[in-house]
This record gives C-alpha cells, sequence and structure tokens, in this order.
C-alpha cells in the first residue's frame, strides 16, 4: 500500500511542478469555475422569479 501512495504522491508532485511552470495554465480553470458560478446564479434568479410570477399567477381571482 505504501508503493501506491508514493506512486500517487509522484505523480500529483509531477502535475504541480508542470503547472507551476506554466502561468497561463490556470486561467482555463478559472474561466471555466466562474462561468459555472454564474450559470448557478443565473438559475437561482430565474427559480426565484418563476416561483414569484406563480404565486401572482395564482391570486387573481377570476
Amino acid at each position: 500500500m505504501p508503493t501506491q501512495w508514493y506512486a500517487l504522491w509522484t505523480i500529483v508532485r509531477a502535475r504541480v511542478d508542470m503547472l507551476r511552470r506554466e502561468p497561463e495554465a490556470g486561467y482555463s480553470t478559472e474561466t471555466v469555475l466562474v462561468t459555472a458560478l454564474l450559470v448557478v446564479a443565473a438559475i437561482a434568479v430565474l427559480a426565484i422569479i418563476v416561483a414569484k410570477v406563480t404565486s401572482k399567477a395564482n391570486s387573481i381571482d377570476m
């Protein structure tokens, strides 16, 4: 089992070293994360608006 942990640790260190050599490598990850957060916020706002419009429509007497 320690050999597997050592192999995993070696792979992780190699990936971190590779990312440190390329300064722009994290930019795409940051962009994806911000975009995903904006999409989640937009869906939440849309759900709130739909709930309020539905509530108001149900309160109208015919």
